[in-house]
Protein backbone atom coordinates (compact mmCIF):
# COMPACT_ATOMS: atom_id res chain seq x y z
CA UNK A 1 0.00 0.00 0.00
CA UNK A 2 2.87 2.51 0.92
CA UNK A 3 4.46 1.49 -2.37
CA UNK A 4 1.41 2.39 -4.44
CA UNK A 5 1.01 6.06 -2.26
CA UNK A 6 4.67 6.34 -2.81
CA UNK A 7 3.65 5.94 -7.01
CA UNK A 8 0.48 8.45 -6.93
CA UNK A 9 2.15 10.75 -5.50
CA UNK A 10 5.22 10.09 -8.01
CA UNK A 11 2.95 10.32 -10.75
CA UNK A 12 0.92 13.69 -9.75
CA UNK A 13 4.22 15.44 -9.18
CA UNK A 14 5.80 14.46 -12.80
CA UNK A 15 1.90 15.40 -14.18
CA UNK A 16 2.63 18.99 -12.41
CA UNK A 17 6.22 19.45 -13.21
CA UNK A 18 4.96 18.85 -16.90
CA UNK A 19 2.40 21.70 -16.80
CA UNK A 20 4.40 23.87 -14.84
CA UNK A 21 6.21 23.47 -18.09
CA UNK A 22 3.97 24.51 -20.58
CA UNK A 23 5.81 26.36 -22.45
CA UNK A 24 8.48 23.88 -23.32
CA UNK A 25 6.07 22.70 -26.36
CA UNK A 26 4.58 26.42 -28.01
CA UNK A 27 6.77 27.90 -29.97
CA UNK A 28 4.79 30.90 -30.05
CA UNK A 29 4.09 30.30 -26.06
CA UNK A 30 0.80 29.57 -24.65
CA UNK A 31 -2.61 31.20 -24.53
CA UNK A 32 -2.94 33.52 -22.13
CA UNK A 33 -5.87 35.14 -20.36
CA UNK A 34 -7.02 37.32 -17.50
CA UNK A 35 -9.94 38.93 -15.80
CA UNK A 36 -10.62 41.24 -13.26
CA UNK A 37 -13.12 42.73 -10.78
CA UNK A 38 -13.68 46.39 -11.66
CA UNK A 39 -15.21 46.73 -8.17
CA UNK A 40 -12.37 45.94 -6.40
CA UNK A 41 -9.72 49.07 -5.23
CA UNK A 42 -6.50 48.04 -6.24
CA UNK A 43 -4.75 51.03 -4.82
CA UNK A 44 -5.46 49.86 -1.09
CA UNK A 45 -3.49 46.71 -2.23
CA UNK A 46 0.05 47.30 -0.99
CA UNK A 47 1.40 43.76 0.26
CA UNK A 48 0.87 39.93 -0.15
CA UNK A 49 1.75 36.63 0.98
CA UNK A 50 1.01 33.00 -0.59
CA UNK A 51 -2.72 31.48 0.33
CA UNK A 52 -2.68 28.46 2.27
CA UNK A 53 -2.95 25.42 1.36
CA UNK A 54 -2.00 26.70 -1.98
CA UNK A 55 -3.66 24.66 -4.73
CA UNK A 56 -0.66 23.84 -6.19
CA UNK A 57 0.68 22.08 -3.32
CA UNK A 58 -2.26 19.72 -3.15
CA UNK A 59 -0.65 16.84 -1.71
CA UNK A 60 -0.29 18.78 1.40
CA UNK A 61 3.91 19.87 1.38
CA UNK A 62 6.32 22.14 -1.02
CA UNK A 63 8.17 20.44 -4.04
CA UNK A 64 10.78 22.06 -5.98
CA UNK A 65 8.63 22.84 -8.89
CA UNK A 66 5.94 24.43 -6.29
CA UNK A 67 8.58 26.18 -4.68
CA UNK A 68 10.18 27.47 -7.97
CA UNK A 69 6.42 28.55 -9.00
CA UNK A 70 6.03 30.54 -5.99
CA UNK A 71 9.23 32.03 -5.83
CA UNK A 72 8.61 33.57 -9.45
CA UNK A 73 5.41 34.67 -8.70
CA UNK A 74 6.86 36.26 -5.40
CA UNK A 75 9.73 38.16 -8.04
CA UNK A 76 6.82 39.83 -10.27
CA UNK A 77 4.81 41.00 -7.20
CA UNK A 78 7.88 42.56 -5.77
CA UNK A 79 8.97 44.27 -9.06
CA UNK A 80 5.56 45.74 -9.16
CA UNK A 81 6.31 47.43 -5.35
CA UNK A 82 4.18 44.58 -2.98
CA UNK A 83 6.03 43.93 -0.30
CA UNK A 84 5.84 40.54 0.92
CA UNK A 85 3.90 40.45 4.62
CA UNK A 86 2.51 36.90 6.12
CA UNK A 87 0.36 38.67 8.57
CA UNK A 88 -2.27 40.34 7.52
CA UNK A 89 -1.79 41.01 3.66
CA UNK A 90 -3.45 42.75 1.35
CA UNK A 91 -3.56 40.19 -1.02
CA UNK A 92 -3.27 36.26 -0.64
CA UNK A 93 -1.31 35.25 -3.93
CA UNK A 94 -3.15 31.38 -5.07
CA UNK A 95 -1.65 29.34 -7.75
CA UNK A 96 -2.50 26.18 -9.49
CA UNK A 97 -1.52 23.57 -12.83
CA UNK A 98 -3.24 20.85 -14.11
CA UNK A 99 -3.13 18.70 -16.78
CA UNK A 100 -6.11 17.41 -19.13
CA UNK A 101 -5.76 15.04 -22.06
CA UNK A 102 -6.84 16.33 -25.51
CA UNK A 103 -8.02 15.22 -28.70
CA UNK A 104 -7.51 16.96 -32.16
CA UNK A 105 -9.40 15.45 -35.35
CA UNK A 106 -7.96 16.93 -38.54
CA UNK A 107 -9.63 16.22 -41.88
CA UNK A 108 -6.98 16.89 -44.99
CA UNK A 109 -7.93 15.88 -48.96
CA UNK A 110 -5.82 13.69 -50.44
CA UNK A 111 -5.15 12.52 -54.46
CA UNK A 112 -4.80 9.07 -55.02
CA UNK A 113 -4.91 6.90 -58.02
CA UNK A 114 -6.83 4.27 -59.37
CA UNK A 115 -6.07 2.41 -62.54
CA UNK A 116 -7.69 0.11 -65.42
CA UNK A 117 -6.53 -1.25 -68.70
CA UNK A 118 -7.64 0.54 -71.55
CA UNK A 119 -8.28 -1.93 -74.37
CA UNK A 120 -7.94 1.14 -76.98
CA UNK A 121 -4.68 2.91 -75.52
CA UNK A 122 -2.90 -0.78 -74.88
CA UNK A 123 -2.12 -0.30 -71.75
CA UNK A 124 -3.01 0.94 -67.90
CA UNK A 125 -4.00 4.12 -67.24
CA UNK A 126 -4.25 5.97 -64.18
CA UNK A 127 -7.62 7.62 -62.76
CA UNK A 128 -6.87 10.19 -60.20
CA UNK A 129 -10.10 10.60 -57.53
CA UNK A 130 -9.92 12.66 -54.25
CA UNK A 131 -10.45 11.67 -50.79
CA UNK A 132 -10.44 13.45 -47.33
CA UNK A 133 -7.81 11.72 -45.26
CA UNK A 134 -8.65 12.23 -41.22
CA UNK A 135 -6.17 11.86 -39.09
CA UNK A 136 -6.51 11.98 -34.76
CA UNK A 137 -3.77 13.79 -32.31
CA UNK A 138 -3.82 12.83 -28.83
CA UNK A 139 -1.80 15.51 -26.75
CA UNK A 140 -1.97 16.49 -22.73
CA UNK A 141 -2.26 20.22 -22.56
CA UNK A 142 -1.10 21.72 -19.53
CA UNK A 143 -3.12 25.03 -17.61
CA UNK A 144 -0.93 27.37 -14.83
CA UNK A 145 -3.07 29.80 -12.43
CA UNK A 146 -2.62 32.58 -10.95
CA UNK A 147 -5.35 34.07 -8.46
CA UNK A 148 -5.07 37.57 -6.50
CA UNK A 149 -7.67 37.58 -3.82
CA UNK A 150 -8.19 40.42 -1.71
CA UNK A 151 -7.32 38.89 2.21
CA UNK A 152 -10.35 41.02 3.77
CA UNK A 153 -13.27 40.51 1.78
CA UNK A 154 -11.93 36.26 0.74
CA UNK A 155 -12.87 37.34 -2.86
CA UNK A 156 -10.77 37.04 -6.25
CA UNK A 157 -10.01 40.24 -7.79
CA UNK A 158 -7.71 39.28 -10.26
CA UNK A 159 -6.43 35.73 -12.39
CA UNK A 160 -4.40 34.67 -14.84
CA UNK A 161 -4.17 31.89 -16.74
CA UNK A 162 -1.91 30.26 -19.30
CA UNK A 163 -2.60 27.21 -21.45
CA UNK A 164 -0.53 25.90 -23.60
CA UNK A 165 0.50 21.79 -25.26
CA UNK A 166 2.87 20.37 -22.58
CA UNK A 167 6.10 19.10 -24.01
CA UNK A 168 9.22 17.29 -22.69
CA UNK A 169 11.75 19.46 -21.20
CA UNK A 170 14.88 18.49 -19.62
CA UNK A 171 15.50 19.17 -15.84
CA UNK A 172 17.86 21.75 -16.21
CA UNK A 173 15.34 23.86 -18.73
CA UNK A 174 12.52 23.85 -15.88
CA UNK A 175 13.26 26.58 -13.52
CA UNK A 176 13.48 29.08 -16.52
CA UNK A 177 10.63 28.14 -18.36
CA UNK A 178 8.66 27.97 -15.36
CA UNK A 179 10.17 31.77 -14.76
CA UNK A 180 8.57 32.56 -18.18
CA UNK A 181 5.12 31.23 -17.77
CA UNK A 182 4.91 32.97 -14.89
CA UNK A 183 6.07 36.35 -16.45
CA UNK A 184 3.72 35.99 -19.50
CA UNK A 185 0.53 35.78 -17.25
CA UNK A 186 1.84 38.67 -15.14
CA UNK A 187 2.35 40.41 -18.34
CA UNK A 188 -1.37 41.11 -18.19
CA UNK A 189 -1.85 42.56 -14.59
CA UNK A 190 -1.93 46.01 -15.35
CA UNK A 191 -1.35 47.66 -11.79
CA UNK A 192 1.26 48.48 -9.25
CA UNK A 193 0.88 48.64 -5.76
CA UNK A 194 -1.01 51.45 -4.18
CA UNK A 195 -2.18 52.67 -7.38
CA UNK A 196 -5.52 52.24 -9.11
CA UNK A 197 -3.99 53.34 -12.24
CA UNK A 198 -3.17 50.67 -14.87
CA UNK A 199 0.14 50.87 -16.03
CA UNK A 200 2.60 48.25 -18.59
CA UNK A 201 3.72 45.78 -16.63
CA UNK A 202 7.38 45.76 -16.16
Amino acid sequence: MARRNAFTQYTFWTLLVAAACLLSACATGPRVTSDVDPTANFGGYRTFAFYSPLAIEGQGYATLTSGRVKAAARAQMESRGYVYREASPDLWVNLNAYMQEKTDVVTIPEVDYDYYYSYRARRYVSVPYWRDRTDVYRYTEGTLNVDLVDAKENRLVWEGVAVGRVGRSKPEERGARIDAAVAEIFARYPYRAGSATTVAAP
